[in-house]
Order: C-alpha cells, then structure tokens, then sequence
C-alpha cells in the first residue's frame, strides 16, 4: 500500500479519501520488515494488542462500518462470533498472511464503497447509536479510528526494534 501524503487543496471528498488511504497506509508502513513472531509481540501485559492484532481490528472495523453499515450486507465478524471487537486484538495464533489477507479485502471493498455512493451525505442507519449517519461522518470516524490505533503502532513498534518516525 502506497502512503501518498494528503492533498492540502482537495475538494473534501478526496481530501477524506486520502487522510483514510494515508492513515491506512501508515499502519502497513509500522507493519513493514517484521516477522510474525514481532507482529504477535502483545504491547504490555496484560494487554494482547499487538501490531498484528491491530490489523485484525481495522479489518473487523472496515468490515462494520463500510460493508455492513453503508453497504447492508449481513455478514459475521471475521474473528469472533459475537459483536465483539476487541477479540481480534488476540493475534497469538495468527499470521501476517491471515491478518493482512482480511484487511487488505476488507479496504478494498471499503473503498468500493465509497467510490459508489453518489454523495458524502448519503445517509445510513446505525441501529446501535439508533441514528443516521452520513458517509463524510462515517469517513472521519473511520480516520480518526485509525489516527488512534496509529499512536498504538508507534510505540508498538519503537518496542520491538527501536523504529520511531512518521
């Protein structure tokens, strides 16, 4: 995934499409020259989130918000049988290939999406929140979700071999 720095004179549609492309980008570049053993390293005790499980995660968040919210398609979570995200923080058995395998899938089909919504103000209902959202909300929530998990893969990674950096 290729991480191009955000347009600063984007109309708002792309300027959200590529914060959420850069941000996705960001967290495969923390990813980068690690083994599955350092991507399952949990971050401290008793804690299981881990680089890899931080994929996972995103993986079961895409798959919510693009594919079962503003697609509608009734489709389980990849790693649990419940409404539970945080089980896919639990990477102690899994692998860069599985992980990044769902991911990948679930961001392009993200991405489908998106690009085939006439608006970012098409609306769709989130039963948990029993509300409408549009697409530019459920867009930023999803760059701010990954904004979040990014500062986790910073020191996640800067603990399993030093590298700090954007």
């Amino acid at each position: 995934m290729e991480r191009i720095p955000p347009s600063p004179i984007a109309d708002e549609r792309e300027s959200l499409r590529a914060h959420l492309d850069f941000h996705r980008a960001t967290l495969a570049m923390k990813c980068e020259g690690l083994s599955d053993e350092d991507l399952r390293r949990p971050a401290s005790p008793p804690s299981t989130m881990s680089l890899l499980g931080l994929v996972r995660h995103m993986a079961e968040v895409e798959r919510q918000w693009f594919r079962r919210t503003a697609g509608g398609a009734d489709v389980p979570h990849v790693w649990s049988d419940r409404h539970d995200f945080q089980a896919a923080y639990d990477a102690s058995s899994s692998t860069r290939a599985e992980a990044f395998g769902a991911w990948e899938a679930e961001v392009e089909h993200s991405r489908a999406v998106e690009a085939a919504a006439d608006s970012i103000d098409v609306r769709f209902y989130v039963p948990r929140w029993e509300a409408e959202v549009t697409l530019r909300h459920l867009m930023l929530h999803m760059i701010h979700e990954y904004a979040r998990h990014n500062g986790h893969a910073d020191f996640l990674r800067e603990a399993i071999d030093g590298t700090v950096g954007v």
